[in-house]
């Protein structure tokens, strides 16, 4: 049976319409995807007074302090800025005193960010803001959740279940305090550069200031250094917080990557490399990192060094947290996606273990909580946890220079580590 001339016409041109319909909606579909990607591109990046570029490759952009990322929160729209903290946490460990202490080769150096190499700055009234380029986004499982951690990404150190380190894919090498009212916490935290085996692991170091259970309602602040490819999109260490108020799941993002954080600081950008990071026999850098809440306002304060307030989260972001800290945890914190079956090489701290010491292992020194009061105080029965110690360990230590400080850390995958 033919289909004669007609017949093979007609099914030529239906083959064509098929084929315009495919490619249409194909098309249509990526020039969907393709506004929806600049939308949230023209969302992150505001207006600038002016642009810095970085070493690093990064563009620092100088945004209007009222233009920034926090206002797009529809309950900051009327909000006056608090420009500086009413009050500061009393009885700030004096850093200098303790440099002027300690043996010439533990002498520790300012660490500053890359882009400061320039000699540009940011003019009055406006923040340093890391420029979003599409390829960073493009980096994310999704554009929903570019700047957002994955859901169970929180150590729990008293979990029942013994499969956590599975199930998240994340492990920890922490020190903690629980059981009291807890305003802030305060350390000075050893940087490094850890190696990173898969893009989509990361190395951090950090403090958490927790409140809530660790179910769907956990309140979090957080803020440290870290080393994440996927999101910045080269190994450098850089400076970060982050925010949730429901355990990571719809709230909540790095840096100015959402509203919330409302930074007052010119100088310093959240996201931006730090320079220069620690050696392993080498010279030992740190940085200094203090969250406390506000006991007028009952805002979050953020200060990085003993120079820099950034600026703050306010205390309508959160349930748990408009009150009180339950926990506070200080530690490192690496992604385990587990190639080829095994565990990963992603290293946490310098990738050393805890037993090595001073200018070779990763360490947390001076670590402090804010009370009631508004006093920095030493943290009561602290406690550590981690889920595979032979992957990444942890180790407590007190003395006069340092008062509360650990080793932590570890290669991950090794003979022991499988």
């Amino acid at each position: 049976m033919g289909f004669g001339v007609n017949g093979g016409v007609l099914m030529v041109m239906l083959v064509v319409s098929i084929f315009s319909v495919c490619y249409a909606g194909r098309h249509t579909s990526m020039s969907r995807n393709k506004l929806q990607l600049q939308r949230h591109l023209n969302r992150l990046n505001k207006p600038s007074q002016k642009t810095i570029l970085s070493p690093d490759g990064d563009i620092i952009e100088c945004v209007h302090i009222s233009r920034q990322p926090a206002f797009d929160h529809p309950f900051l729209k009327n909000h006056t800025i608090q420009m500086r903290p009413n009050y500061h946490p009393e009885g700030l460990y004096d850093d200098s005193k303790v440099a002027s202490k300690s043996k010439p080769k533990e002498k520790r150096q300012s660490v500053t960010q890359l882009w400061h190499m320039s000699g540009e700055k940011c003019p009055e009234g406006t923040i340093p803001v890391r420029r979003t380029k599409e390829e960073d986004v493009l980096r994310a499982e999704s554009i929903k959740r570019y700047g957002r951690k994955k859901h169970r990404s929180i150590a729990k150190p008293r979990s029942p279940d013994p499969d956590l380190v599975n199930e998240s894919g994340h492990q920890h090498a922490i020190a903690y305090v629980e059981g009291d009212k807890y305003y802030g916490a305060k350390a000075t935290i050893n940087v490094w550069e850890p190696r990173i085996q898969q893009p989509n692991e990361f190395s951090l170091s950090q403090i958490w200031v927790l409140g809530g259970s660790f179910g769907q309602d956990l309140n979090s602040i957080e803020a440290g250094w870290q080393v994440s490819p996927d999101l910045y999109g080269d190994n450098n260490t850089r400076l970060f917080t982050y925010w949730t108020s429901d355990a990571y799941q719809a709230t909540g993002c790095y840096n100015l990557l959402c509203s919330g954080f409302i930074q007052v600081n010119s100088e310093i950008a959240m996201g931006a490399s730090i320079s220069p990071v620690s050696g392993y026999r080498g010279s030992q850098y740190d940085i200094s990192i203090l969250v406390w809440k506000d006991p007028k306002e009952g805002n979050w304060w953020m200060q990085f060094g003993n120079d820099y307030v950034m600026g703050y989260w306010p205390s309508f972001l959160f349930s748990y947290l408009a009150d009180t800290a339950s926990m506070i945890e200080w530690g490192g914190e690496v992604v385990n996606s587990e190639p080829d079956g095994q565990h990963t090489a992603t290293q946490m701290g310098s990738g050393h273990f805890p037993e090595e010491g001073f200018g070779k292992a990763s360490y947390f020194r001076n670590i402090q909580v804010v009370d009631e009061a508004n006093n920095l105080k030493a943290p009561k029965d602290i406690g550590t946890f981690t889920e595979q110690s032979n992957c990444y360990d942890v180790q407590t230590g007190n003395n006069g220079d340092w008062g509360h400080y650990f080793y932590y850390g570890g290669p991950g995958r090794n003979d022991n580590c499988a």
